[in-house]
């Protein structure tokens, strides 16, 4: 018989539409006419039974000629039974209860002398509902292959069984959707709602989340996919860490926001996000910090095409800038932002002009001609090299791009009146061990020496310019997602079967979605007074091998260490990578003041003045230029607060060797 059912449905399945419409539409005159007899017997019993065919025939003729337009006007026949749910079922609760109504008035209208009971109609309203609105029901339930569900668990043992986390609208979505795939077999629920415990919803069982261990038992999962879009960051982080102890793979449906935009839907299935094991709960931004140095201003990125400079521009965008100008060093990367922001702009018809420029931070003239003929208002400068170990090996570049492009870029718009310049910083500046950290830290310091110089000279013999621009820094750690972020490689490596390479067991970073940290860019940078060093709150620092852990363990897996000599997945230590730190700070010293923003702290530092400052640039350049990396290192000691290098100074270009034959 189930054999014979799957074939039926098949067939069904692989009708037309003008057939299966035409089908409906018989079936429905045949459940009319039955719903209408079948009033009469209820009505008056074996005793009167009535001959359809005889005196009542122009009654079972008017009920379909009522009922089934009705039907075509409300779209009964549009419907997709596979797909059958609560909206159309009030759709045929208002066709049959018109139609009802509609026929009694033809009764009236036609024989109002005829001897018929007037609760005929009422019980004809009742039973055609039934009828009419049972066979959908059923229907779907046929074709989404529910009717049968002891064969139906034959079939289903060879698939993954999961749990839904949260029984709510998002959880019963999640539910029909799996159903409708038939790729996965949902066996339970798990919600914290009281008034949910140990009830059945659509055949399955909800349980507490302090009873996980009872519901494994009960019913053997092998995921558990998080139907919560509306929990807090720091609610999920909870419910993560109560399920780490478990070998169950973790996974999530998107946001109500990507829902609802149809960007995607509820068996868009991803990896638990990393922002959901960190926990934190994002601060909405001050409308008028976000807003005072963007609306209606001429805006500027550098590095525009970059993780940090792309979000920048596209949270710029939200604030109503006239004109956004885009200047980035990679082709590659400009066309990649520039037709992403045009595609936004055009969707939501917003009234910004998009200028998307070519350019070099070195290049001086360049810079300087794009801020005057666009008369640029507000620069943010994310242009820069950041990844660690590269710049280590690559100090010419590192020092040329970051400490000579920020100084190009910061007199390009002193001379061309820039009103804000905004720097993005990294904690990396701080006490740095590395090259990278030491360039950037130099870069704050120009901005700083600028920010107490009210005369700055472009070069040397030009007439020097008033400076009206007001130069802020902001510091943050590391952000995820951004290039050369760790999260991507470890879940890359969790995928390959491990190991998942960590550097040192005790390493420590502070971490921020791109999103976030552009949000507090932009608002730090409406406070500053000029000279202003602004620290972004980063929360805890995380324990890079307790991160490892956890995604290893969300994954489904366990991991292989000398306590578990049988587990899935290994960590292996590879040793710190050149000028890399085992903790990371934001503050040079501990003077530390609040802000208007409670994620956003203002930092008091000492620094060089110009005439100072200057003298010691021009040195560093210069020995770059001779490749004199010993006169280097003791410029950057000299000149950077606490700069403790590690190992020789290299650099894979300009090093001297000497190769044995």
């Amino acid at each position: 018989m189930v054999k014979r059912s799957e074939l039926l449905r098949h067939r069904l399945l692989g009708l037309s539409r003008q057939r299966k419409r035409a089908l409906q539409v018989v079936v429905d005159i045949l459940l009319i006419w039955l719903a209408l007899w079948l009033a009469f017997f209820v009505r008056l019993g074996f005793e009167r039974m009535i001959n359809p065919f005889d005196e009542y025939l122009w009654l079972f003729i008017a009920a379909p000629a009522t009922a089934i337009p009705l039907f075509i006007r409300f779209g009964l026949y549009r419907a997709v039974l596979r797909y059958f749910g609560s909206s159309a079922f009030a759709t045929i609760l208002n066709a049959i209860s018109l139609s009802a109504l509609l026929l009694a008035v033809v009764i009236y209208l036609v024989r109002p002398d005829a001897l018929m009971p007037r609760s005929v109609v009422v019980i004809y309203w009742a039973l055609a509902l039934l009828l009419v609105g049972g066979l959908r029901l059923f229907l779907r339930r046929f074709f989404i292959g529910e009717l049968f569900p002891v064969y139906m668990n034959q079939r289903e043992e060879a698939l993954p069984r999961v749990v839904i986390y949260g029984a709510g609208a998002a959880g019963n979505q999640l539910l029909a959707a799996l159903r409708m795939g038939r790729r996965m077999l949902p066996v339970a629920f798990i919600d914290d709602d009281t008034s949910l415990s140990d009830r059945i919803i659509d055949g399955i069982r909800v349980y507490r989340s302090c009873h996980i261990q009872q519901m494994l038992d009960d019913v053997d999962p092998q995921e558990v996919l998080l139907a919560i879009p509306s929990a807090s960051r720091t609610r999920r982080r909870e419910i993560l860490a109560s399920l780490e102890g478990f070998s169950l793979h973790v996974r999530t449906i998107p946001g109500f926001m990507d829902l609802a935009s149809g960007r995607v839907s509820a068996t868009d299935l991803q990896e638990v996000d990393i922002i959901d094991l960190l926990g934190r709960d994002a601060v909405p931004p001050h409308p008028a910090l976000f807003e005072r140095c963007i609306r209606e201003q001429v805006v500027m990125v550098t590095g525009a095409g970059g993780s940090i400079g792309s979000e920048l521009c596209r949270q710029i965008l939200t604030s109503g800038p006239l004109t956004l100008v885009l200047f980035e060093h990679s082709e590659y990367n400009l066309y990649n932002i520039q037709s992403e922001l045009e595609g936004w702009i055009r969707r939501n018809g917003l009234q910004v002009r998009l200028v998307g420029i070519l350019g070099n931070i070195r290049d001086a003239d360049r810079l300087l001609e794009v801020m005057r003929t666009w008369q640029v208002q507000t620069v943010y400068h994310a242009a820069a090299y950041k990844h660690v170990p590269i710049v280590e090996h690559n100090i010419a570049e590192g020092v040329q791009n970051n400490v000579r492009g920020t100084l190009q870029t910061a007199l390009a718009a002193v001379c061309a009146g820039v009103e804000n310049f905004v720097l993005i910083s990294t904690d990396k500046a701080v006490r740095p061990t590395n090259v990278m950290g030491c360039t950037k830290r130099l870069a704050e310091m120009v901005l700083q020496a600028f920010s107490s110089e009210s005369l700055l000279c472009p070069a040397s013999g030009e007439a020097a310019v008033q400076n009206r621009t007001r130069f802020t820094m902001v510091r943050f750690g590391n952000v995820l997602g951004s290039s050369g972020s760790v999260i991507p490689l470890f879940r890359e490596q969790i995928r390959r079967g491990g190991p998942v390479t960590v550097t040192h067991p005790n390493i420590t970073r502070y971490f921020m979605t791109i999103p976030e940290a552009a949000q507090l860019v932009i608002q730090a940078g409406a406070m500053g007074q000029g000279g202003d060093v602004f620290v972004l709150d980063m929360g805890e620092p995380v324990r890079i091998a307790e991160l490892a852990e956890k995604m290893v363990n969300l994954s489904g897996l366990s991991v292989r260490s000398e306590a578990n000599p049988n587990g899935d997945i290994a960590i292996e230590f590879s040793g710190l990578r050149p000028g890399e730190k085992l903790y990371e700070e934001l503050l040079i010293g501990d003077n530390v003041s609040p802000t208007a923003h409670p994620m956003i702290m203002r930092a008091s530092e000492e620094h060089l003045s110009w005439e100072v400052l200057k003298i010691r640039l021009s040195e560093l350049l210069d020995a770059v230029e001779r490749d004199d990396y010993e006169r280097v290192r003791q410029l950057l000691r000299e000149t950077v607060s606490g700069y403790m290098p590690e190992g020789e100074i290299v650099d894979w270009i300009h090093m001297k060797c000497h190769l044995e034959p």
